[in-house]
């Protein structure tokens, strides 16, 4: 272990690197908290904040010029080097299966928009909002990628909080009803097929046919639904049409939904949500400040038009 690694494990390091953490929330050009508001944050003594910010600018992660009565100012910071110090790792995040050109422009934005910010950042992928879900609430990824309106239930039921929104169709661009060729809407006992892993498919689908008693529910994935319809299995359902267009190939009908309420919760469906654990929230806040949004969107659009080619 070198000079500059073991200068980090004292007690002075241990509070830069804590320190690391707080900076990543701050911008070059921005005054600093006073010594003694970080020293209070940091529950440390305002000679230890000192040390700790000479630490930092010797390790050339951030440069501070004093400017008299205005305070401190943080002049530049590397944020690369802040991330590592803080020991907040590699990012993991947990998105959906990228089977349609706007899962693959989105996973190519997220992927560019962390590098250009300094954040290690790597993506894993799982099939079902109710698996990445999991999969965050135990430990085992950082952040999940899943839609708005997926996002707003989760908060409401868990210890988890809203990173980020990317806006309308950067999860899907719409939904439509599904049906299969010569079937008929209007036939008794319609089956209607339905991924009980997608809380975003399940619900629109129920909200779609809630005025039907008669419905029979036919268990499907994106995966199977070709097959469900080719082989008279299924007759119809509410679908993201990404996936309809880009992979599954079906033959049938495509049709909107039908009233206002099921239109509403489409658009929110269509919006795509980052969200982590609340415990996170230090960490969290320093990706929403060091993330640019507006990367993430338009290289997805790029993909989306076929002027950038996938890479995640």
């Amino acid at each position: 272990m070198n000079g500059f690694d073991e200068r980090f494990l004292t007690r002075n390091g241990l509070a830069a690197r804590q320190l690391a953490v707080l900076l990543l929330n701050h911008e070059p050009d921005t005054r600093l908290p006073r010594i003694r508001d970080f020293a209070e944050e940091l529950g440390c003594g305002n000679g230890t904040v000192q040390a700790a910010l000479r630490l930092l600018e010797e390790s050339g992660a951030i440069e501070t010029a004093a400017r008299g009565h205005l305070g401190t100012f943080l002049v530049r910071s590397e944020r690369s080097i802040l991330w590592r110090l803080s020991d907040l790792g590699t990012l993991l995040a947990a998105m959906p299966l990228p089977y349609s050109r706007r899962y693959e422009g989105l996973a190519t934005g997220l992927r560019a928009a962390f590098e250009e910010a300094g954040t290690p950042f790597a993506i894993t992928f799982m099939r079902g909002a109710g698996a990445r879900t999991t999969a965050l609430l135990e430990g085992k990824v950082d952040l999940v990628i899943l839609s708005r309106f997926a996002a707003d239930r989760l908060i409401e039921e868990h210890p988890v909080e809203l990173v980020a929104d990317l806006g309308p169709a950067t999860y899907v661009g719409a939904h439509g009803l599904l049906l299969r060729e010569g079937a008929s809407l209007d036939a008794p006992g319609l089956r209607v097929a339905v991924d009980h892993t997608s809380e975003d498919q399940r619900m629109l689908a129920e909200r779609a046919f809630a005025r039907r008693t008669d419905i029979e529910w036919v268990e499907s994935s994106y995966m199977q639904l070709r097959d469900l319809f080719a082989q008279n299995l299924a007759d119809a359902t509410v679908w993201n049409l990404d996936e309809v267009q880009g992979r599954i190939g079906m033959g049938g009908e495509v049709l909107p939904l039908g009233d206002e309420v099921t239109r509403d919760l489409s658009l929110r469906n269509s919006s795509a949500a980052i969200i982590g654990r609340t415990e996170g929230a230090k960490a969290l806040s320093a990706v929403r400040n060091a993330v640019d949004l507006s990367t993430v969107t338009s290289l997805q659009a790029e993909v989306l038009r076929g002027e950038r080619v996938p890479s995640y």
